[in-house]
């Protein structure tokens, strides 16, 4: 098991994406490479982003990779709700996505915290 996987923020936001994947199967043909894609893309990034930073060395570059991955959350946010104005995406499952990434931002900028203390106590 790689040292990433044991963090419980990447395995919430590897849940987060596997749910991303199941509530945009459904999506038109024609948003098969456009938002569909751009959903899912942004919602890999996320765990990618923590896997990668942990694999970083030190904590002032696991903090980089977490701000990334936040960034990456917050747009994976927006196309949800975009998607789902569009309805692409049923309410049900807009909801319980934004509950679990609401989970997981809270949880990467927990981690970031600890990472910038612990880099400015050194």
């Amino acid at each position: 098991m790689a040292d990433f996987e044991k963090l419980l923020v990447w395995q919430k936001a590897h849940q987060l994406a596997l749910l991303t994947y199941e509530i945009t199967s459904d999506f038109p043909h024609s948003e098969h490479y456009a938002l569909r894609d751009q959903i899912r893309r942004a919602v890999v990034s996320i765990s990618a982003n923590i896997a990668e930073g942990k694999g970083r060395n030190g904590d002032k570059a696991f903090a980089h990779f977490l701000h990334v991955a936040l960034g990456s959350l917050s747009e994976a946010q927006a196309l949800i709700l975009l998607a789902r104005d569009l309805d692409y995406v049923a309410s049900d499952h807009v909801d319980q996505f934004l509950a679990q990434s609401e989970e997981v931002g809270k949880m990467i900028s927990s981690l970031m915290a600890r990472c910038r203390k612990a880099t400015r106590n050194r």
